[in-house]
């Protein structure tokens, strides 16, 4: 086993593999301008360099000492980064610029050494989107309670610390510190894992063209990369790693007989993955081919939203591991990990069926440089293909789609009502489970939208529940206009 979990060894020893499903106190609070994960729109419009001042004002009044402020490769970044910077140093806070990074590896830079952190992105929103997440001193992005305090800062009318010309703050360089992030996830691996393997790495014009090649060439692995330059106009894919955008990442994957391919979004917090054949790999099968590795060699609690295909679960139960469901969002899944281990509870793995994974033996975020290494060392350890251990998967099948509508709370009220008679699950919107099945109909947490989910054990009655919700959602819709 090339990853080391010593970390937990103690708690592992006392876990106890029955079936027992925790109910968790973390839930969502309101805000009005943070969503899922940190403010985002576009810039110029929703997001602009006087809302990023207000923001670092803000973020300066509520926590004191110094902030490390990072940014992905948007063009946008550097106004908005200079304009964060600029209000925590009027409110006294010392600034250290980390510079263009993955966000994961800001996280961890904050950790433990700074009072907090400011990352300039918008994730995976095209390129004239960005957008502001607030990190906490543990390397946690801010929660609720505290987003909801600092929303209360931003307005104009409110009082913020903003100090005399004695007493504003410095910004020091540290764009060297990325390579402690690069250094931190190779130590987690002996030897070198990946010799003798070709891995074509997608950065996606990113930030990840900083670590993922450095990480996986530390490993031993020969890498060949595409959309590997930074540039804010993202020239070759939009920063969605989606199986369209893919298709160049996939034509070079077979023609270098590679053994996978990755690609991130823009700031690097998720990856996904291209098999050897050149098929994209659904990312709930991505998340139950790691966690059935990793439950292998140590036993505890997998923490996920509701919105993760039942294959996880199943994976995990089977290897005598359990499951703990979150609303939807990285921070609630988390800040559960936390609280779990917090009250004894090992936990030994975590994420989303986006290609965001949590791996606490490293830190409590989304990494997509962690994930990119874990895939190496698995195939190291079991010798076998990615497409044939995806085949030896329990069979689900994961439907997604969307609709553009303000009307979310609406919709799931008048669901509730309509389904009221069948197995709901409230965690996070409103999930309806149905013998071996389940939908989640939820609001978007950064977009007008309603996302609509299924997971079933067949492809066919998970199109027909779908339609069946769809038809029930366009109805409502109807009557409401």
């Amino acid at each position: 086993m090339y990853l080391h979990l010593s970390r937990y060894s103690k708690t592992i020893k006392a876990f106890k593999p029955e079936r027992i499903y925790t109910k968790m106190t973390i839930k969502k609070l309101s805000k009005q301008l943070f969503g899922t994960n940190g403010v985002r729109g576009i810039v110029g419009k929703e997001i602009t360099p006087q809302l990023a001042l207000r923001i670092g004002e803000a973020l300066g009044t509520m926590r004191s000492g110094c902030i490390a402020v990072g940014m992905d490769t948007r063009t946008s970044g550097p106004a908005l980064a200079n304009a964060v910077k600029a209000g925590l140093m009027a409110t006294g806070c010392d600034v250290v610029d980390c510079g263009i990074l993955p966000i994961p590896a800001l996280q961890y830079i904050v950790k433990g050494h700074y009072a907090g952190g400011a990352m300039i992105t918008a994730s995976h929103n095209p390129p004239q989107y960005n957008g502001i997440k607030i990190i906490e001193a543990d390397g946690t992005e801010m929660g609720d309670e505290e987003t909801i305090k600092l929303e209360g800062l931003l307005d104009k009318s409110t009082n913020l610390k903003t100090q005399s010309w004695d007493r504003v703050g410095k910004e020091m360089p540290g764009a060297h510190l990325v390579d402690t992030y690069v250094r931190s996830i190779t130590s987690h691996f002996k030897g070198l894992p990946g010799k003798g393997m070709t891995v074509v790495v997608d950065p996606g014009s990113g930030a990840a063209c900083r670590t993922t090649p450095a990480i996986l060439q530390a490993l031993g692995c020969r890498v060949l990369t595409i959309n590997g330059i930074m540039d804010g106009t993202f020239p070759g894919r939009l920063p969605e790693p989606s199986a369209e955008g893919l298709q160049g990442l996939a034509a070079l994957v077979v023609a270098s007989n590679a053994a996978f391919g990755i690609a991130h979004d823009g700031d690097a917090d998720r990856a996904v993955f291209i098999d050897e054949t050149g098929a994209f790999v659904e990312e709930n099968h991505e998340f139950a081919l790691i966690a059935q590795h990793i439950c292998k060699s140590a036993k505890g609690s997998i923490v996920t939203p509701v919105s993760t295909s039942q294959m996880v679960e199943m994976v995990a139960e089977k290897e005598g591991c359990r499951v703990q469901y979150t609303p939807v969002g990285s921070i609630y899944v988390a800040r559960t990990m936390r609280e779990l281990i917090d009250t004894g509870e090992p936990v030994i793995f975590g994420g989303e069926g986006n290609g965001g994974l949590i791996f606490p033996a490293q830190q409590f975020c989304r990494d997509g440089g962690m994930t990119a290494a874990t895939m190496v060392a698995l195939l190291a350890e079991t010798g076998s293909t990615v497409s044939a251990l995806i085949r030896k998967l329990p069979a689900r099948h994961m439907i997604k789609e969307k609709i553009a509508t303000p009307k979310g709370s609406y919709l799931i009220d008048k669901l509730a009502e309509q389904y009221k008679h069948e197995s709901l699950d409230k965690t996070d919107g409103l999930k309806i489970k149905r013998n071996n099945e389940w939908a989640l109909i939820r609001a978007s947490g950064t977009e007008p939208l309603v996302r609509i989910m299924v997971d079933s054990p067949d492809a066919a009655a998970g199109r027909a529940f779908y339609q069946e919700i769809k038809k029930t959602v366009d109805q409502l819709l109807k009557t409401s206009a």
